[in-house]
């Protein structure tokens, strides 16, 4: 029988979580005791294995809707009508920088038109980012809400097709892997890394990829060298607002990142109290990388489906695309 500690501390952050556990998530330690106090019972950086809380909002829209769900199970195989699969290309190309942003600004690269949308984008370094989350009507991608319920103060709700779009519109859609890479959906059960290439386009816009796990590792070691500071890339990366319980960023770089919650084929969670972003990197028949951001932290957390038990293949996450 495996041991149990009764915390999970969490140096960089200074918070400990209460169990008990037999391990922790990302970079929590086991421990009995807590070096931080009593008072942070807050669960540890995870999409998919903690028991949801309530929240102490029911609006959708507010940056406090949503808390952690118990888990996120495989996303629906039912195509939701949508355009084609295979995404358009793009109408405008953003030209590389070679500007170098020092802290506190924000350079603005040059606008994306894609699929009838608009995207801003910024400069991070060596790195281009969209400045928003891809709002592109992948088939099977959905909404937050979109064919189900969220999860509000200890309920499930359904929201109105007024709110659902709403969702779209300020966090964009939610992907599987399957789904963000343009590949057939049995990828999300077999391994599928034969496939995919360096700065592979999945459903971004011509000249634009999604981003593979060391890409987001650049942009975090980035902010970080360049703010002088350890685990405080989502500081500085989320946006200004929206964010749960005081838990906003500076929004240093323009990235504006939104705390979009995730989903499956029936259930949405976590929307105002976390982020998740898709990466390209397999790990396995039915585990990839993904980035996760929450309200409580300044980090920014690689988070893979061995650490959570969770086939993170499945689960329904945003897309930030990444100019080649």
């Amino acid at each position: 029988m495996l041991q149990t500690y009764a915390y999970c501390i969490y140096s960089a952050d200074k918070f400990c979580t209460e169990g008990p556990y037999t391990r922790c998530q990302g970079d929590g330690i086991l421990s009995n005791n807590c070096p931080y106090g009593s008072s942070s019972s807050a669960q540890p950086p995870s999409s998919s294995s903690i028991p949801p809380s309530s929240s102490s909002s029911t609006s959708p829209s507010s940056s406090s809707v949503v808390p952690s769900s118990s888990s996120v199970s495989s996303s629906s195989s039912s195509q939701q009508s949508s355009s084609s699969s295979t995404p358009p290309s793009s109408s405008s190309v953003v030209s590389s920088s070679s500007s170098v942003p020092t802290q506190s600004s924000v350079i603005r690269g040059t606008p994306v038109t894609y699929a009838g949308e608009t995207y801003e984008t910024v400069v991070i370094g060596t790195q281009t980012w969209m400045a928003r989350n891809l709002n592109y009507n992948a088939s099977g991608s959905k909404c937050y809400g979109e064919g189900g319920t969220v999860f509000v103060d200890g309920v499930y709700i359904k929201l109105s097709n007024t709110e659902i779009q709403a969702n779209c519109g300020k966090y964009g859609r939610l992907y599987d892997w399957a789904m963000a890479m343009n590949l057939p959906s049995n990828c999300n059960s077999t391994r599928c890394t034969p496939l995919v290439s360096t700065k592979y386009q999945g459903i971004c816009p011509s000249g634009w990829h999604i981003p593979s796990n060391d890409e987001w590792e650049e942009l975090k070691s980035y902010v970080e060298s360049e703010n002088g500071c350890r685990s405080c890339a989502g500081k500085h990366l989320k946006s200004k607002s929206d964010w749960k319980d005081g838990g906003n960023g500076l929004d240093t770089y323009g990235f504006s990142a939104l705390p979009g919650g995730n989903g499956s084929d029936s259930s949405f969670f976590r929307i105002g109290n976390s982020g998740y972003w898709r990466t390209a990197t397999e790990l396995g028949s039915d585990l990839t990388f993904y980035q996760f951001m929450y309200f409580y932290g300044d980090g920014v957390y690689r988070i893979s489906g061995d650490d959570s038990d969770s086939d993170s293949k499945s689960p329904l996450l945003s897309v930030r695309c990444l100019q080649d």
